[in-house]
């Protein structure tokens, strides 16, 4: 960091205040404390009858291994519709309503994953611009040591563990038309 986002001074230093966890860079000028937030990611492991639909990889990191749709949670959405998002764009599918199924933690890399569970509307996808192919796979049929990331082997060994997860309580808060905060309960 060369400049404060909220003064615009070049008085940046790392430090680690008091009481927290790791470097922070703070303002010399204005005081400002300028927190490194996580990324987000969200993914879908979406099935159509006991099996599982993976997207081959066009783009590094690991391009040409197998993966399931996933990526970054885009600011002013929601987990779910990034994980629907996502799906569309790397496989041209729709999914129905989705199923909390994992949540991975990655703090040496600041990132979160958050997979779904969700059935696929039809049979119908093709690959997007990230993806050289999609193609469904019976548990069986699944090449492991051809899988992307170690957080894709976890959601398809969860999923295989309990193809049905739990529901779990969800909730969308936003801004209402009045100013204050309105909930979306889901099931």
């Amino acid at each position: 960091m060369n400049f404060c986002s909220h003064c615009g001074a070049a008085q940046i230093r790392a430090t680690m205040p008091y009481g927290d966890i790791g470097l922070h860079y703070i303002c010399d000028n204005c005081g400002q404390i300028h927190y490194q937030r996580h990324s987000v990611v969200a993914g879908c492991v979406a099935t159509f009858d006991d099996r599982v639909l993976l997207c081959r990889r066009a783009i590094e990191p690991y391009s040409g291994l197998w993966t399931i749709p996933a990526g970054y949670v885009e600011i002013g959405e929601t987990l779910e519709e990034g994980a629907i998002r996502e799906t569309r764009e790397e496989c041209g599918a729709a999914v129905g309503s989705l199923n909390l199924l994992a949540l991975y933690d990655l703090p040496m890399f600041s990132e979160i994953y958050v997979i779904f569970a969700a059935r696929l509307a039809a049979a119908d996808f093709c690959p997007g611009p990230e993806s050289l192919e999609v193609k469904l796979f019976t548990a069986e049929q699944i090449e492991w040591k051809a899988l992307a990331f170690p957080m894709v082997r976890e959601a398809l060994r969860d999923w295989m563990a309990a193809p049905q997860p739990t529901p779990v309580a969800k909730a969308d808060f936003f801004w209402g038309p009045d100013g204050g905060v309105r909930v979306r309960r889901k099931a």
